[in-house]
């Protein structure tokens, strides 16, 4: 226990990356048996957490560890999906010495910090974060039960047991020169380092901020006087919150605060850096926003076996190996749907968060035109999977009606339980990975690089990622850009007709009928991926760019 209540890697520190910086998320996407992740964004700081360790960075993580994590997605008896929250536990945490004090609401509430060491799942040491313990009464102890809880003043209570009780865990540990703030869940850490400062600038030489995404529901604005009253600011009274913050209105903007406060920002793609810097800087005194293109780390996510075959550039190797690597799929898809699936038939896979701008029924907007192409000709086969926010009931109704849809058709399956293994699992059995969001409102999309990884090529509007990467008939198929002032009927209706035409006129008749042609886009993809793509870039990009 002792070695990990202080600052500890388990390996001589790469002098290139001597900062001490402490990463603090909300989620971390580390592995399927480790379930404190939601999606995207727990997948790249996972990703993240692999790389500094590749690297020997002087970094660490600060997390929650969630007792039910963010929801089991199941099915009723009609086959709709059911939300289910059990609990979870973990042996192979480890017992710190750590326990710190924050206030929520004015009342004391104790954090423990456990340890996830570095040798278990291959990352820096990361430190989660628990209110379930004997010491807090029952209310203070369901903070860290359930990730991005329904309740307002629950989601304010953990952003004060990440911000405040992870910057006091940081301390506990000998401290570090730089926190990163994974999205703005983290910002009561801005106040506490202003407490402990009394400067605005000490504060902002210590803090660097990512934004994660254009939509307003990812950027929350709540009333400051809420907040005041919930302790999030800790002990600062309203005009110091002003002044600091530049925010005289009482709708606090939570990601306007992050980028007054810190020494430096960035978006996770170049177009969303564009993107942001034109949401954000109309506001005076924000940092500069640059842009630092996500990743996944290529260890973790690609197959192997694949890469061999193409370093040799063996195509009957490559073609054999890709129907391999179907078969663990279409094994999920027998379980849970009763369809047997075919490693010859052209197999495209829609799978990510459920958003409504990520237009997951964009394929279906023609059903005759649809259930013509999967069901009659039998050339295609598609699989979708994602997790609806549990109380976005639009979302859950799309992925609903996308299993009724579905019922009774051999090529159309709706898979539900997607986290780490069911992603690998979509991504390697994947032939075309379909990403079909209304441009530009996609920060990034990484889930697209690790499909590459897999020999899947990606289908794709040119949003986040996708045009650092795409080139259309060489390495992907891309979607032409529409323009984003019309209105979301129009461009959902030009979308559909130009991603249809693709489908039908190029990718269905190369897949059958020149497959060299085919092997040499999805090669392409393979290399183009790797090693832009891959964490290790991100991460050292991070220590050069945002950190130093």
């Amino acid at each position: 226990m002792a070695q990990y209540s202080k600052w500890h890697h388990p390996y001589d520190i790469n002098e290139k990356y001597a900062e001490r910086v402490a990463y603090f998320s909300m989620e971390f996407g580390i592995h399927q048996a480790l379930k404190i992740y939601s999606g995207g964004l727990g997948f790249l700081a996972g990703s993240h957490m692999r790389s500094a360790r590749d690297l020997r960075q002087n970094m660490i993580g600060i997390g929650m560890l969630w007792k039910f994590g963010y929801y089991d997605q199941g099915r009723h008896e009609d086959l709709s999906m059911r939300i289910q929250f059990q609990k979870k536990f973990y042996t192979y945490l480890e017992e710190t010495d750590i326990m710190v004090q924050v206030n929520i609401h004015n009342h004391p509430v104790w954090v423990k910090a456990l340890v996830l060491k570095p040798s278990t799942f291959g990352t820096v040491p990361i430190y989660l974060l628990t209110t379930d313990i004997p010491q807090n009464d029952h209310l203070a102890r369901t903070i860290t039960h359930k990730l991005y809880d329904q309740e307002v003043s629950t989601r304010i209570a953990q952003s004060i047991v990440l911000g405040i009780g992870g910057a006091k865990v940081v301390e506990a540990l000998g401290g570090a020169a730089i926190h990163h703030m994974n999205e703005a869940h983290a910002l009561p850490l801005a106040f506490h380092l202003y407490d402990k400062y009394r400067d605005v600038n000490e504060v902002r030489k210590r803090l660097v901020f990512t934004t994660h995404t254009p939509e307003k529901a990812g950027n929350e604005e709540h009333d400051i006087h809420f907040l005041h009253s919930m302790s999030y600011f800790k002990n600062l009274d309203l005009e110091d919150v002003r002044y600091i913050t530049g925010i005289r209105s009482n709708s606090f903007d939570h990601t306007l605060a992050a980028l007054r406060l810190s020494k430096r920002a960035n978006g996770v793609s170049q177009l969303h850096g564009e993107v942001a810097r034109k949401m954000w800087y109309g506001n005076e005194q924000v940092s500069e926003i640059i842009a630092i293109t996500n990743a996944q780390h290529n260890g973790f996510w690609r197959d192997k076996a694949l890469y061999k075959t193409l370093e040799i550039n063996d195509d009957e190797g490559l073609t054999r190996r890709k129907a391999e690597m179907k078969k663990p799929l279409f094994e999920v898809v027998a379980d849970q749907t009763g369809k047997l699936f075919r490693s010859d038939v052209l197999t495209i896979v829609w799978a990510r968060r459920f958003a409504a701008y990520k237009r997951a029924d964009l394929l279906l907007r023609d059903l005759e035109r649809f259930y013509k192409l999967v069901c009659e000709q039998d050339q295609v086969q598609v699989i979708w999977a994602g997790k609806p926010y549990p109380f976005d009931y639009n979302a859950i109704d799309v992925f609903n009606k996308l299993i009724r849809l579905s019922h009774k058709k051999k090529n159309f399956a709706v898979l539900t339980g997607y986290e780490i293994d069911l992603s690998r699992k979509l991504k390697q059995g994947a032939d075309i990975w379909l990403n079909t969001p209304r441009r530009p409102r996609e920060a990034s999309g990484t889930s697209g690089m690790t499909a590459a990884m897999n020999g899947a090529i990606n289908f794709s509007v040119q949003d986040g990622w996708i045009p650092e990467f795409g080139r259309h008939g060489e390495n992907s198929f891309l979607f032409p850009v529409v323009d984003s002032n019309l209105p979301s009927e129009v461009q959902d209706d030009i979308d559909y007709q130009n991603m249809m035409a693709i489908l039908e006129r190029e990718i269905i008749p190369m897949y059958y009928e020149d497959r060299s042609k085919w092997l040499r886009i999805m090669k392409k993809s393979m290399r183009a991926v790797l090693p832009y793509f891959d964490s290790d870039r991100m991460a050292d990009e991070y220590y050069r760019k945002l950190y130093q």
